[in-house]
């Protein structure tokens, strides 16, 4: 039997967005991505699988004028309790908690910066950790202007602590790093928010491929201390990244 992720763990990312034909098309053939059914409470929502296995969620964005963007969720026990401890740390509880079919429960909440994210209690849905896989989440970063508040904020919350670890400030579980913090002092114009990192073999070929995809290069492949990455848009307007694995 598969054990749900440690607590604190990225166990998940998700994608609202207006156009989710146009962003199965463009995440599958850039990514390499087929797709099966999800929990349909919020309304439209497909799971996105590599060789069989789920990846990465799509859904319709039912609010008016609300941005096309990804989502990190980290896994935890007590979905309830962390809610909880969102609003007593100085947090804001968006959606639930609340049961997603049979797959587990969830909540969707923002820091004390307002970058949003999901907590995951996975029943038969248990999620997906960080890997190497291409095509699949390879690491979560946040890019806020108080990297200092969001790391006390992510420690009490997740009750794992956040040190600053090999050239970056990492949240850690069971000593591992598996999510960044790093201060942004100019967003341009754009909230604090979590980037969704996905693997990829070669950043510069699918940034070029992306194009091709009627995407948008944001900022082009450039070393960073996990590898080279890229910054990107897809069609519709989300922001995803991707970072260069070994072979």
């Amino acid at each position: 039997m598969e054990l749900r992720l440690a607590q604190g763990t990225p166990c998940w990312v998700s994608l609202l967005t207006d156009d989710l034909p146009g962003a199965r098309a463009f995440y599958g053939e850039l990514l390499g991505w087929t797709y099966s059914p999800g929990p349909g409470q919020l309304g439209a929502y497909v799971r996105a699988e590599l060789d069989g296995a789920p990846v990465a969620g799509l859904g319709v964005s039912t609010a008016t004028g609300f941005p096309v963007q990804w989502t990190t969720y980290f896994a935890v026990d007590d979905a309830d309790r962390t809610t909880q401890l969102v609003r007593q740390c100085g947090g804001t509880v968006a959606v639930g908690p609340l049961q997603a079919e049979s797959a587990g429960r969830m909540a969707i909440a923002s820091d004390v910066s307002g970058a949003v994210f999901g907590l995951w209690q996975g029943e038969e849905h248990l999620g997906r950790e960080s890997g190497t896989q291409p095509g699949g989440p390879a690491w979560a970063e946040l890019l806020t202007p108080d990297a200092d508040g969001a790391a006390v904020f992510y420690a009490a919350v997740l009750d794992r602590p956040v040190r600053p670890t090999g050239g970056e400030t990492a949240l850690l579980v069971h000593g591992r790093p598996v999510a960044g913090i790093r201060h942004h002092a100019d967003l341009r114009g754009h909230p604090p928010r979590w980037r969704t990192h996905f693997a990829v073999r070669d950043a510069a070929l699918t940034a070029r491929q992306a194009v091709a995809l009627g995407g948008r290069i944001l900022v082009e492949p450039h070393g960073t201390v996990r590898g080279t990455a890229a910054r990107l848009a897809d069609p519709q307007g989300g922001h995803f990244s991707v970072l260069e694995v070994a072979e």
